[in-house]
């Protein structure tokens, strides 16, 4: 069982801290912060620079602190908030990815609650350091905190469509 955890953390925060980089940098195919700013602002969100940076650093932060294994139930809400923004840009495209939907954040999201709920495993710094075991009630932390973030961050962050004039 540790060996899968161990699998599912590597890739899951690997995945989520590599989209962070994306946001900030020309690497993994990044288009530096000029790029990510570009995308918060074509998705309609204010904030500019500080908004990709707060974005890019939120899922770098979370995915490696995910991948180590290291605060397990803080690295999950983080990747459950960002995820989360992101659901939420894609939502009005529907489910499926081929359609730019929101099928990939909800995988990650949901991955990530999983791993609250099951804990880093026995190869993982909280185990080392020993934090471990959560309680399973994290998980309704990691989950409530996590979306709530994310749903407040595109409340606070999103600008209103321009009224149309006739």
């Amino acid at each position: 069982m540790d060996t899968g955890i161990l699998i599912l953390r590597l890739l899951v925060g690997l995945l989520v801290a590599g989209h962070g980089v994306q946001k900030v940098s020309f690497h993994l195919g990044g288009r530096g912060l000029d790029g990510g700013t570009e995308e918060f602002r074509a998705d309609g969100f204010r904030g500019g620079v500080l908004t990709a940076l707060a974005a890019g650093g939120g899922q770098i932060g979370s995915g490696l602190l995910l991948a180590a294994g290291f605060l397990t139930p803080l690295a999950a809400t983080g990747a459950v908030g960002v995820m989360t923004v992101a659901a939420t840009v894609k939502w009005r495209n529907g489910l499926w990815v081929q359609n730019d939907g929101y099928e990939y954040p909800l995988v990650l999201i949901g991955a990530a609650v999983a791993l609250a709920a099951t804990g880093p495993g026995a190869w993982s710094v909280d185990a080392a350091i020993g934090l471990t075991p959560f309680p399973l009630w994290w998980t309704a932390v990691v989950l409530a905190a996590g979306a709530g973030s994310g749903l407040l961050a595109r409340l606070v962050l999103h600008r209103a469509p321009a009224p149309v004039r006739r």
